[in-house]
C-alpha cells in the first residue's frame, strides 16, 4: 500500500507546479475519481477550481472537456445533436458527440443553467450514456463529471435539485489560500515567466486499476457498522435535520473512506477516515431544519455534531 502512497505523492507534487495550496480540494477530487463517481466543487470565483481539474486531467493523460453553464445553455449543448450531412448526393442524419462525450467533464457554474440543463447530465453521471432521439450512446470509461458552483446566494444561481446532487459523492469546498499561498500565486502569474506543464505520470489502465484496487480495501464490521450508524443519524436527529440521507450515503462514505485509506498507503480503512469524509459525503445530501437554521448553524456544524455523539 505505500506503493500507492508514492504514486499519489509524485501526482500532487506535480500539481502543485500549476495549482498553488487547495491541497484538500485535490485530494477530495481524486477520491472522487478513484471511486468511478462525479463531484461537485463549491467555491468563490477565483479559487483554481478549474485549474486543479485540468491539471488533473492532464496529469492523468484523459480527455477533458469544458461546459461553461449559462441560463440559456440547451440540453443538446451537452449532449450532441444530429445534424444533416450530404453524402454521394444524399441527405443523411448524422449525429455530432458533444462535450460530454469525454473522460472527465468539467460543468463549470453548474448552477448558472436551468433545472432542465442541468437535468441533462443527470443519464450521463448515473447509467455512463446519453440518449439523443431515438439512440443511446455509450460515454467512454473511465467518465467523471466535476461540476463547480458558486455559493447559492451568488447573483444568477439556480439551486441543484435533491435528485441531481444526490448523484454527485462528494461536495467538496474550496478555500482562500493562506498569505504565503496568495504571495505566491501573484508571483507565478505576474512575473511573466513560462507557465510549467505537468508530465502524464498516470493512464487510463493504471487509473482503472486503481479503481478496482480502492474497492478492495478491506474494512472491518466494527468500522462498516460505525459510517452506516453515522448516516442513519441524519434521519433521527430531527433536533437538527429535516431530511437525512439516503442508502446512496453509506454507500459513497464507506467508498470513499477506501479510497482515502489507499491515498495514505494504508491497508485498511480508518475511524479517522470516515469521520473526515463525513463531511464531503454529507454536506449536500442533508437539509437542515427551521430550528438548526435559527441558530444560525452551518450544515458542517450539524454534521460534526451527528459525528460527536456517533457510537
Amino acid at each position: 500500500m505505500k506503493d500507492y502512497k508514492m504514486v499519489f505523492d509524485t501526482l500532487y507534487k506535480e500539481i502543485g507546479k500549476v495549482v498553488v495550496g487547495q491541497n484538500e480540494m485535490i485530494e477530495q477530487v481524486m477520491i472522487a475519481v478513484l471511486c468511478e463517481s462525479n463531484a461537485l466543487l463549491e467555491g468563490y470565483p477565483g479559487l483554481a477550481k478549474t485549474l486543479a481539474v485540468k491539471t488533473l486531467a492532464d496529469a492523468m493523460d484523459l480527455k477533458f472537456n469544458r461546459i461553461q453553464n449559462t441560463p440559456d445553455l440547451m440540453p443538446s449543448d451537452i449532449t450532441g445533436t444530429y445534424i444533416i450531412e450530404e453524402v454521394a448526393g444524399k441527405r443523411q442524419f448524422k449525429f455530432q458527440p458533444g462535450p460530454v462525450f469525454a473522460n472527465i467533464l468539467l460543468a463549470d457554474e453548474i448552477n448558472r443553467a436551468t433545472p432542465k440543463t442541468q437535468s441533462a447530465l443527470l443519464e450521463a453521471m448515473q447509467e455512463q450514456q446519453v440518449t439523443v432521439g431515438n439512440s443511446t450512446f455509450k460515454l467512454d470509461l473511465p467518465f467523471f463529471v466535476l461540476a463547480t458552483q458558486n455559493p447559492i446566494e451568488q447573483e444568477g444561481t439556480y439551486p441543484l435539485p435533491e435528485a441531481q446532487a444526490d448523484r454527485f459523492l462528494l461536495k467538496i469546498m474550496a478555500s482562500y489560500p493562506t498569505e504565503d499561498e496568495e504571495e505566491k500565486i501573484v508571483d507565478i502569474y505576474t512575473s511573466g515567466s513560462e507557465k510549467a506543464k505537468v508530465k502524464i505520470l498516470l493512464n487510463k489502465e493504471q487509473l482503472l486499476h486503481l479503481q478496482k484496487t480502492t474497492k478492495q480495501v478491506p474494512i472491518s464490521n466494527d468500522i462498516k457498522k460505525k459510517a452506516i450508524s453515522i448516516i442513519r443519524a441524519t434521519r433521527e436527529r430531527k433536533d437538527l435535520v429535516q431530511y437525512g440521507a439516503s442508502p446512496r450515503a453509506s454507500i459513497g462514505l464507506v467508498l470513499a473512506a477506501k479510497a482515502r485509506a489507499l491515498i495514505h498507503g494504508r491497508n485498511h480503512v480508518s475511524s479517522e477516515d470516515i469521520h473526515e469524509m463525513a463531511f464531503p459525503v454529507l454536506r449536500h445530501r442533508i437539509i437542515l431544519n427551521f430550528e438548526a437554521e435559527r441558530k444560525g448553524m452551518k450544515t458542517d456544524d450539524a454534521i460534526a455534531d451527528i459525528l460527536k455523539k456517533a457510537k
